[in-house]
């Protein structure tokens, strides 16, 4: 499409980046049929097509309104329109640009600020998290069933990461909200790495990958967390770790995009081309492997959620169900598999209908093929689908490392 951006449009540190994106866009629609907004309430506004305009006024100098803040708002982020897109428009990187102008223009309510301040001073804060986890657990009697759902289980406490013994080395993202509410996937992810000659090396400086921040109206301070893990993992990348793994795959694709956001830092821009490089979800680690030392005992029917994170963003749609066939389980069929389970990040959190009614969509497909549980690749879905689920519903490697043929000592 054609475009006239403002001149201060055009002096924006990522204005030229804008301008070839709007450019690429062809405007046809086959963006709509894949959207879960649009979907749910049909307006054009509410889909990427929509947005996009909305995106190129804001640009070219028209005025932004709450209107205009509520439609981007309303974005899963789930780059499901990406997978669909003919022409390959980036749209999340436009997205990105256009939040971080119209946030700078239209004032937020005061609920809103103070629940966007209070998820970005809380969540990427594991002990912060992991004490909010233990004083629920107190009161999990007196909870509500929804809240009571999300505190995460006694027993997933137990697991201790083996000690570095192999040659073979990765580094592990433990993530923020993960370690407090799913506190064994990172356990049983070094135990089956463990099983096949992989150790797992800890960097305890290595904080929140800054996606959280980046996409809350806070890109700087998300960038900067970025900077500080690339310091943390820099020694271990010089001293030849072959991987940077992440279990949670919406960790995953902000890492990827280290690189892409920090290409014109100076002080940064190679090392952190040279992390989004060495960044792999889980499953590409495992699915290069030989599974046979595993030695799985696969008895359950388990339906699988590929977050859209992992399907859209990480383009690994499909591995991870390949992966569990390879290892005897057996699947569940999934209708509507590229759907958004309405987590995305803490969009449960800021537009907690949308999110609800996504969810309950998404749970229809996945109870209805008979599985006896739920897998999934990422904490968020895990956490959003377990709060509602009448099945339990796992990070898929907890179900790897719980189906292993234990050792005598671990039974």
């Amino acid at each position: 499409m054609q475009t006239h951006l403002s001149d201060s449009s055009k002096r924006l540190a990522r204005g030229d980046e804008a301008q070839s994106i709007l450019r690429s866009c062809v405007h046809c629609g086959f963006c709509t049929a894949t959207c879960p907004t649009y979907q749910l309430l049909g307006d054009e506004l509410d889909g990427p097509r929509g947005r996009i305009y909305l995106i190129k006024q804001v640009l070219e100098g028209a005025p932004v309104t709450a209107s205009t803040l509520l439609h981007l708002d309303r974005c899963l982020s789930c780059r499901s329109c990406e997978s669909t897109c003919p022409s390959g428009v980036k749209y999340h990187d436009l997205l990105d640009i256009g939040r971080a102008v119209v946030d700078a223009q239209v004032p937020r309510p005061l609920g809103q600020r103070l629940l966007r301040q209070g998820l970005r001073a809380v969540l990427p804060r594991p002990a912060l998290v992991k004490a909010l986890c233990r004083v629920g657990e107190v009161l999990r009697p007196l909870l509500p069933a929804p809240l009571e759902r999300k505190l995460p289980a006694p027993a997933s406490i137990a697991g201790i990461r083996p000690p570095p013994r192999h040659a073979r080395r990765i580094l592990l993202l433990e993530g923020c909200v993960q370690a407090a509410l799913s506190p064994n996937t990172n356990a049983a992810t070094a135990r089956v790495l463990d099983r096949l000659g992989i150790s797992v090396e800890p960097a305890p400086a290595a904080g929140c990958c800054g996606a959280l921040d980046y996409h809350l109206d806070a890109q700087q301070q998300g960038l900067r967390r970025a900077r500080r893990n690339i310091d943390a993992w820099w020694p271990a990348v010089e001293a030849g770790a072959e991987a940077i793994v992440q279990t949670a795959s919406g960790c995953g694709a902000f890492v990827r995009d280290y690189g892409h956001l920090l290409q014109h830092d100076p002080h940064y821009a190679a090392k952190a081309a040279r992390v989004s490089a060495l960044s792999r979800d889980l499953v590409e680690v495992l699915r290069a492997e030989s599974v046979e030392p595993l030695a799985v005992c696969a008895e359950q029917r388990v339906a699988f959620h590929c977050p859209c994170t992992l399907q859209h963003a990480l383009k690994l749609g499909g591995q991870v169900e390949a992966l569990l066939l390879r290892l005897g389980f057996s699947l569940a069929p999934v209708a509507d598999g590229h759907l958004c389970c309405g987590s995305a990040g803490t969009y449960s959190l800021t537009q907690p209908a949308l999110s609800r009614r996504l969810r309950a969509d998404r749970l229809q497909a996945l109870e209805s093929g008979a599985a006896q549980l739920i897998a999934t690749a990422n904490i968020g879905c895990q956490a959003h689908l377990g709060a509602a689920a009448r099945l339990p519903v796992r990070h898929w490697i907890e179900i790897v490392d719980a189906a292993l043929d234990q050792p005598p000592e671990r039974k």
